[in-house]
């Protein structure tokens, strides 16, 4: 049986490379993985392609007491800093259809962001000239652990390692009237990925389909949901992915954002420089980055 981990990218006091390790508790000080175990990669898709013996080997470092990091000495990092795949789903949530007066999807609609619009969990998120709609979406990230193709839904699961928090920052000019209203150039923005704080595994989360997701602008409540009200769950997401596409370890996957967003609000509200986006989904953690 697996054990419940938070694993996490980290730079410590000093800089240097990125090192994998563990949040202790939710918001804790750090195990440095890469001085427990010194044959650990350090890249986490490396990690996760270790397997169960990776998983193992973190547990052991996490009972030794040993090798903490302070949390103020430590920079947390995108838990997957380099997936082969960033893969999202639109109009995923029934508040979110019905607050712009859309159909309920008969089958998940999918597009993608490319993995270099990935940033930290507190890092900023950049205002890109080319855009005056700049949007949030809080959304529940899987975390695929083992790879496969036509996945059985009944199976789905044992190939999500964990959970985290993910913003799926947007520019809804170029996502909805620019470039043939196709949504990839609109998504992809370099920073358009807030992801962390931790990849929390499956056994730590006690119904990944009933936990309250939300979002604040400059402390002031935008989004705020339940995963229960999703469309697709899990299972169905990454079966029906995985008919198209290999899921392969460290591969992401968004799964949609409730009502809330600001393009949707009367009058739309859009993000501006200086301005505060904090995410936070029920026992998986918050992430915020400010907007410069």
């Amino acid at each position: 049986m697996r054990t419940a981990l938070r694993l996490v990218r980290f730079r410590g006091a000093a800089g240097g490379r990125p090192r994998l390790g563990l949040e202790e508790a939710p918001g804790g000080d750090l195990v440095d993985l890469n001085a427990a175990e010194p044959e650990l990669p350090r890249s986490m898709r490396e990690f996760l392609e270790i397997g169960p013996r990776g998983l193992a080997l973190a547990q052991r470092a996490l009972e030794s007491g040993q090798h903490r990091v302070l949390r103020e000495n430590a920079q947390l990092l995108a838990p997957v800093g380099d997936p082969e795949k960033v893969i999202c789903v639109g109009l995923n949530y029934h508040d979110h259809c019905q607050e712009q007066g859309v159909k309920v999807p008969k089958e998940p609609l999918i597009f993608s962001k490319f993995p270099s619009s990935i940033t930290g969990p507190f890092d900023n998120i950049v205002h890109p000239q080319d855009t005056s709609e700049l949007d949030w979406e809080v959304e529940l990230a899987a975390i695929i652990g083992k790879r496969g193709r036509h996945i059985e839904e009944v199976a789905a699961l044992e190939h999500v390692l964990g959970f985290t928090v993910a913003n799926d920052v947007s520019a809804r000019d170029w996502q909805m009237r620019r470039n043939g209203r196709q949504w990839l150039l609109g998504k992809t923005f370099d920073t358009f990925c807030p992801l962390g704080p931790a990849i929390v595994t499956r056994e730590a989360v006690a119904d990944v389909h009933n936990l309250w997701i939300r979002c604040s602008v400059n402390g002031h409540l935008m989004q705020d949901s339940n995963t229960r009200h999703l469309i697709f769950g899990v299972p169905t997401l990454v079966a029906w992915v995985s008919r198209f596409v290999t899921l392969v370890p460290g591969d992401i996957l968004l799964t949609g954002t409730p009502a809330g967003v600001g393009v949707f609000r009367k009058p739309p509200i859009f993000l501006k420089r200086g301005d505060e986006v904090q995410c936070e989904i029920e026992e998986l953690g918050t992430i915020c980055n400010r907007v410069v």
